[in-house]
């Protein structure tokens, strides 16, 4: 008898039937790399405005919010797998809340002065954004010719180059926390990392393909026995005392409630044109980065170009998706690149093991003890497993520049948006002195300025003639 269950071939295949027993845990897999991503930017905005100004109750709205972006996450995805008309692109991609416009909302906030109003005005952006992302998406079969292989390829690359340094906080058990790049958080992601590299190429079939959900598992289990032998608190040197990053807080899943119904509108809308601005140009570079996504994950899932059809309708679902999510009082809602890696990493892209996640998100959004659950989840757990995700983003990226021949143009197209434009944007102290209207476009994010530059020089620069042998 086998000790190893097989693998089905149908989860390599996007519509092939998949048990369900193999879905499942392979749908889990997803939701767990993306939970903690899908939630930050709702927390770090909502903070934002909180600190500039003392009106509204963000405390408790917050714990609204953030039921409304699993739920949203969820039913998003599976209008990306399955699609409703035009809307999604029936191609395997996780969508959640986009960490790429924390940078652009930041700056409103701090233009706005905080508060309710902001973030309403926020929501208002994005309703509109959204649309107009959408209505791109219906256009871009004539506009793919602005974006071959060695566009979307470096804006792929710049998406992966940016996430390495999420994926490295969460292994030293995430930004801020008192106890970051300690030896037991640095122990604890470098188990999981071992358990995964262990059952992804030292096992076959189910265990093999499920490894990041396993290894994720036993990074659990090994929290909770650091839990019963190691102390619980620490002393920083001011003699503040702390809680060690890597506790298991089961009291959240205590004092969370079993069933809770989402709430709609839950901040006012507003419509303002310092929020507009910014934001609509944004949208515009989501498009872009949404094209590479799913370029990366068809090349890197599949094995092919994606198509005119999936482009467009995967681009029509991220701007839908984003103005239905501000409904909600969510944030923009668009193709996740953390699974972009997954997907990459395990080459599943069966479409009912994505499915079941994006069930799973709903739940969580509709019963809070389960998503409390996934939540207590220790950064340096994520960790173990993220620099593996994200790194293969990158690789992703290399692949599809290779598609083409690397002559001078496509060489000079590559080098001087990841060099000046990813550079310019993740440094964002180069900018410092810049108009606001540039800072809030290019700073806190290389992928924008990357992929603008990608753009820009892909039209400027004359074509290339074929070299003679």
């Amino acid at each position: 008898m086998k000790m190893t269950k097989e693998m089905s071939p149908a989860a390599y295949e996007f519509e092939g039937k998949l048990p369900l027993s193999q879905a499942i845990p392979l749908g889990l897999q997803h939701v767990l790399a993306m939970f903690v991503g899908n939630l930050t930017p709702i927390l770090i905005i909502t903070n934002a405005c909180a600190a500039l100004s003392d009106g509204g109750d963000f405390a408790s709205m917050q714990v609204s919010l953030l039921q409304n972006a699993m739920l949203v996450a969820g039913i998003v995805t599976l209008v990306q797998l399955f699609a409703i008309g035009p809307i999604g692109g029936k191609v395997p991609i996780i969508m959640g809340t986009s960490s790429g416009f924390i940078g652009v909302f930041q700056s409103v906030v701090s233009t706005m002065g905080g508060g309710v109003l902001a973030y309403g005005a926020i929501m208002g952006a994005s309703i509109l954004g959204g649309l107009f992302e959408g209505v791109l998406g219906f256009f871009l079969k004539p506009l793919r010719k602005f974006f071959p292989s060695v566009v979307t390829g470096t804006v792929v690359l710049s998406i992966g180059l940016s996430l390495i340094s999420v994926g490295i906080n969460s292994f030293g058990g995430g930004s801020g926390v008192k106890d970051f790049g300690s030896m037991e958080n640095l122990l604890l992601a470098l188990f999981v990392l071992v358990v995964i590299l262990v059952l992804k190429h030292g096992t076959k079939g189910f265990t093999s393909s499920s490894s990041i959900l396993l290894g994720i598992i036993a990074g659990y289990i090994a929290a909770f026995i650091m839990g019963l032998v190691l102390p619980h608190t620490g002393v920083t040197p001011d003699g503040v005392e702390y809680t060690k990053s890597w506790v298991l807080d089961w009291s959240k899943v205590a004092e969370a409630s079993w069933f809770a119904i989402p709430s709609i509108v839950p901040v006012k809308i507003v419509f303002d044109l310092r929020a507009i601005l910014p934001v609509m140009v944004m949208f515009i570079v989501t498009a872009v980065e949404t094209v590479g996504d799913i370029s990366g994950v068809m090349e890197g899932g599949v094995g092919r170009e994606a198509t005119d059809k999936e482009l467009s309708g995967g681009v029509i679902c991220d701007g839908i998706g984003s103005s239905f999510a501000a409904i909600f009082g969510v944030l923009p809602n668009t193709s996740f690149s953390q699974n972009v890696g997954l997907v990459a990493m395990t080459k599943i892209v069966n479409r009912f093991a994505l499915a079941t996640g994006a069930i799973f998100l709903i739940l969580c959004g509709l019963i809070p003890k389960l998503g409390a659950l996934v939540s207590i989840m220790p950064q340096s757990v994520l960790g173990g497993a993220a620099v593996m995700m994200f790194s293969s983003i990158v690789v992703s990226g290399i692949q599809l520049i290779m598609k083409g021949p690397m002559t001078p143009r496509n060489l000079t197209i590559v080098s001087v948006s990841l060099g000046v434009g990813y550079g310019m944007g993740a440094n964002m102290g180069i900018l410092s002195q810049a108009p606001q209207f540039i800072s809030l476009i290019f700073g806190g994010s290389g992928i924008v300025p990357a992929a603008l530059f990608a753009i820009v020089l892909n039209i400027l620069l004359p074509k290339e003639k074929e070299e003679k042998a």
